[in-house]
């Protein structure tokens, strides 16, 4: 029987290599809807394609070229985030993959637990701005949230089967394009630079996130939620061959750890199959290519926003929505021309000390805070001259 899936943010890095996964085994998989932001071009490409029941453009002004495009096929067409929203409530969705960037990914991934779909996760900041609010709604519904990032995918895959406790978790990282660079130049990097990233091939936003290691920090809040660890037990190692994808140790000082060569096809498809493996589509890892597999603490002073995130965490209440929402407008405005790489934490920061927290927060509560720490941070914004 296929596994009837909801892809949204279908036309993004994780959304096209969703779909590969999904063209490799039709007789294990049907789309049913496929929703993109402004890419009306491939959206339409995509429908065409997987014949889904529905497609939404988030862009209402988009709406009418896609409307049009898909006027001879069977395919439903809608538009703005409400509709985004409402889709995945549908009943011939099983499985919804949250792929969509950023907070927008909040209020569709909580539509979509409240609608019993089983979710697999793309999209970190959902836990990072409300993972206490997302995680108690998804034990209220008995849904399944299942990590696709690639390194709580390979917690996840090594926890399988275990029932002892965990005494700490590992997170790799492959410090980013500036893992090298001397602190001093960091001043007169360019969007370009960030842009480099040495072993994964991401998006732009979570490219720079991965410069900034804000990604990393984003991560270390997402285990926290996922996996019930507390900060302290979650501890980032920086392995630049980004083979091991992270690790597990238990109390008896045994360690488990999920390796493979850096693909994105691998978590999401584990994603959608599990419990099961099938055979994926992927470069298998030849150890002879890798002599040496090296780690080594983070340079919280070189890497602030890694910091600043832990320290978020354990603040708890709004503060990682707050984090969360600078760092959405700061890395905007430096992709932008508009901020220098370096002052991307002093905003963010800035931004958490000029925004109130509110403790014990409900729905409604993140999202006002989320829309005060936008205004707070373009305030700032205006303040770095370029």
């Amino acid at each position: 029987m296929q596994k009837r899936i909801a892809i949204l943010g279908s036309t993004g890095s994780i959304g096209t290599q969703a779909l590969e996964v999904i063209a490799e085994h039709p007789d294990l998989f049907s789309v049913e809807t496929l929703t993109a932001n402004n890419n009306a071009d491939l959206l339409v490409k995509q429908a065409i394609l997987f014949q889904p029941d529905a497609v939404v453009i988030a862009s209402e002004n988009l709406y009418r070229q896609v409307s049009d495009a898909l006027k001879d096929y069977p395919v439903k067409v809608y538009a703005g985030n409400d509709a985004l929203a409402q889709v995945v409530s549908q009943n011939s969705i099983d499985t919804v993959l949250v792929a969509l960037v950023g907070y927008s990914g909040l209020v569709p991934t909580i539509r979509a637990i409240e609608a019993g779909k089983s979710i697999a996760l793309a999209n970190k900041e959902t836990l990072v701005v409300a993972g206490n609010l997302v995680m108690n709604l998804a034990v209220q519904h008995r849904v399944p949230i299942i990590p696709v990032d690639s390194e709580h995918s390979a917690i996840f895959q090594c926890l399988a089967g275990e029932y002892a406790p965990i005494d700490r978790i590992y997170l790799t990282a492959s410090g980013g394009p500036f893992l090298n660079l001397p602190p001093e130049k960091l001043a007169t990097v360019t969007r370009e630079d960030a842009l480099k990233h040495p072993r994964w091939d991401m998006g732009a936003k979570i490219t720079v996130d991965s410069a900034t290691m804000m990604n990393k920090g984003f991560e270390v809040i997402e285990a926290h939620w996922l996996f019930a660890t507390p900060s302290d037990d979650i501890k980032v190692l920086v392995h630049p061959q980004s083979i091991i994808h992270s690790m597990v140790q238990f109390k008896d000082g045994a360690i488990k750890a999920q390796l493979g060569e850096p693909s994105m096809k691998v978590p999401i498809q584990y994603a959608l199959t599990y419990p099961d493996r099938i055979e994926c589509n992927v470069k298998k890892i030849d150890f002879a290519e890798y002599p040496a597999l090296t780690f080594a603490e983070p340079d919280f002073r070189k890497f602030p926003c890694l910091d600043m995130a832990y320290k978020a965490l354990r603040a708890g209440g709004t503060v990682p929505c707050t984090v969360n929402a600078a760092n959405e407008v700061a890395v905007q405005a430096f992709l932008n021309g508009r901020l220098r790489y370096h002052d991307i934490y002093a905003l963010i920061s800035e931004t958490v000390e000029m925004t109130d927290t509110i403790n014990s927060p409900s729905l409604d509560d993140y999202m006002e805070i989320d829309a005060i720490s936008r205004r707070n941070a373009e305030k700032i914004l205006d303040r770095f001259h370029i």
